[in-house]
């Protein structure tokens, strides 16, 4: 075997730690080439939704479910952070993880019911959790502040050291990101990711395989609220400020739609997705009148020329081009 082809070998089956190293450097680095506390500021709000997108993406692409209803569990995450925070001085990482705790609770309570449902009524009832939510955050104004929002929420600090500015906070949010691209990447590679694709092709086949259809749609159904819930809480501690419209049912959809674009069941693409749909929205600012119909047609495109989404899509058309280019070859 030649020098390139074990380079090529291990390039091939070490990919995937290849990918996330790289993408690390990339990350660590561009706080010194960027240092824009405006840019940066948006990059780390990409952060933030694409944690929330990985989740869903794991219900979504490869359990073959459908979510209107994760910014509740994002604002549950953001608001049990400040409340824990403010009203009983809890150090904001302790705050962080028992609002993930009482998320994943409240996603279980949920989730044994909701999750017999399929379709378009399981995205229903997600739909009235998430109005549920918005209007307990809107109405309940003595604890959650109301429609005003809910200030003070202190930043995250690691030590004496606080991450209160844009650069500091890049390496958090994004440290959370690899770590948990990185733990999503294994599980749609194991036991468990092979059998939620099962799931998502045909229930009753996913059966016959030994899959517990119920128990592991309620698992990652859990998992992916667990996404949103930490991204809620980095969102709190990065704004020091949260505010009920932030979770209503648009920002639902935007993430559903940050998962469609990006595509189902491509773990890269969401990243893609989450990048496009919360940068895309700046770039349009000069066009305020139109930039909804601008925003709006972009997504038609890509959803009509790349239904699968933008990055599986793009794979698909490498893929078949590489296969047609090797037919001709051999016919040659």
């Amino acid at each position: 075997m030649t020098t390139r082809d074990r380079l090529t070998y291990f390039i091939y089956h070490h990919r995937t730690g290849l990918s996330v190293w790289t993408l690390a450097l990339v990350l660590s680095l561009f706080p010194f080439y960027y240092d824009n506390p405006y840019i940066l500021g948006i990059t780390n709000l990409v952060a933030i939704n694409v944690i929330v997108v990985l989740g869903l993406n794991l219900f979504i692409g490869y359990a073959g479910q459908i979510s209107l209803g994760h910014a509740a569990f994002f604002g549950l995450g953001a608001y049990g952070s400040a409340i824990f925070t403010v009203y009983y001085h809890v150090w904001p990482w302790p705050a962080m993880a028992l609002s993930a705790l009482l998320v994943a609770l409240t996603a279980l309570v949920i989730g044994v019911p909701v999750l017999r449902l399929s379709g378009h009524y399981l995205a229903m009832a997600t739909l009235g959790f998430n109005i549920v939510i918005y209007s307990v955050l809107v109405q309940w104004d003595e604890v959650t502040g109301g429609p005003s929002g809910f200030a003070g929420i202190p930043p995250l600090s690691i030590g004496s050291l606080l991450i209160n500015d844009e650069f500091r906070f890049h390496y958090v949010v994004w440290g959370v990101v690899l770590v948990l691209c990185t733990l999503s990447l294994n599980l749609v590679r194991s036991g468990v990711g092979r059998g939620l694709a099962a799931l998502a092709v045909d229930e009753r086949v996913a059966g016959s395989l030994g899959v517990n259809s119920a128990r592991e749609k309620v698992k990652v159904f859990i998992l992916s609220a667990v996404f949103a819930s930490l991204a809620g809480s980095l969102y709190a501690h990065c704004f020091c400020f949260v505010n009920p419209d932030t979770f209503g049912i648009f920002a639902s959809l935007d993430f559903v739609i940050m998962v469609v674009v990006g595509g189902m069941g491509s773990i890269w693409g969401s990243l893609l997705g989450a990048g496009l749909l919360t940068v895309l929205p700046e770039f349009l600012d000069t066009f305020e009148s139109v930039k909804d119909i601008i925003h709006g047609l972009i997504l038609v495109l890509i959803l009509l020329f790349l239904p699968q989404g933008f990055i599986t899509g793009l794979l698909d058309l490498i893929r078949t081009n590489l296969a047609l280019r090797r037919r001709k070859n051999v016919k040659a």
